[in-house]
């Protein structure tokens, strides 16, 4: 039996001052956490042997009793009400990666294309843990001694009730903005982006000196210039007949709406950018049942 296990056996539930707005979880009961990212936090937390009180937290969390949550470069703030008629402060810190570190890791993410694209249109790729890795650094915590927490409250055990609600907390606010988890460890969304930018940018053009489309072009057959194929142009070639389109959904949806964010108008109350989504769904989707139907033919 732990520390904690031991003295948690002679607690007595005692219930929280009711909390008007507090930041609740989406779900009352089952697993907190939607995205891979989110769950992996909560299950790098549950694996530290915390005892109860990384339940009676996510208790906690559930009822609400989070007034206000702050994350910011290395260190979370926030408020949480317990028995006593003043909110307990909490402040959780992690500590930043160096900016040596962070090169490292950006360098492994850029050199490789769909780890870019995908954080670049605001997605978490699944393996994103391997660039860290690569870099010999981890993105979650490792121990329970990587997190400097602390508490009001008078409760000596760390965590304390009041520090495990937030950390459940912050897996659901890392579910709306995976980037967060970067800039808890000293990189914002902008900087991520503006580096992962550059790096691709210097990576592409020091591949040949020439885009993909004039790469495939010189290795092909010769091109012969417009006034020279006239009497041809519009003839469809013994090559059409072997030509095929297979396609696919893509990596990553809406890349280019993602990276571009909302558009500066709207149509009626919706922004531009949402009913994009909406039309370029259904255009993808007509799309591939036309190639299902031709291929079947």
């Amino acid at each position: 039996m732990g520390k904690n296990d031991y003295w948690d056996h002679f607690y007595e539930p005692v219930k929280p001052r009711p909390v008007k707005n507090g930041l609740k979880t989406k779900k009352e009961r089952g697993q907190i956490g939607e995205t891979w990212w989110s769950q992996r936090w909560i299950e790098v937390l549950e694996s530290f042997d915390m005892g109860a009180r990384l339940t009676r937290g996510r208790s906690y969390a559930r009822q609400g009793q989070v007034i206000s949550l702050d994350i910011r470069k290395g260190v979370v703030t926030a408020r949480v009400q317990g028995t006593r008629p003043q909110p307990y402060t909490v402040t959780i810190e992690l500590k930043p990666l160096s900016k040596k570190d962070w090169e490292k890791v950006t360098d492994a993410m850029s050199s490789q294309a769909l780890f870019a694209a995908k954080l670049l249109s605001g997605e978490m790729p699944m393996n994103i843990e391997d660039a860290f890795s690569q870099a010999k650094i981890s993105l979650f915590p490792v121990s329970i001694k990587d997190l400097a927490t602390d508490c009001s409250c008078p409760d000596w055990a760390n965590p304390c009730k009041h520090i495990a609600a937030v950390y459940y907390l912050m897996a659901e606010r890392f579910d709306e903005d995976p980037f967060l988890i970067f800039k808890l460890r000293g990189q914002t969304r902008e900087e991520i982006v503006d580096t992962l930018r550059r790096k691709r940018s210097h990576t592409l053009s020091e591949e040949d000196g020439t885009s993909p489309i004039e790469s495939d072009l010189s290795q092909g057959e010769e091109v012969l210039p417009l006034e020279k194929c006239l009497d041809t142009f519009w003839q469809a070639g013994a090559a059409l007949d072997s030509f095929t389109v297979n396609p696919a959904p893509p990596e990553v949806d809406n890349a280019i709406l993602k990276r571009l964010g909302k558009a500066p108008f709207t149509i009626g109350k919706e922004n531009v950018a949402s009913l994009l989504v909406r039309a370029y769904a259904a255009a993808s989707a007509a799309a591939l049942r036309k190639a299902h139907e031709v291929q079947e033919e």
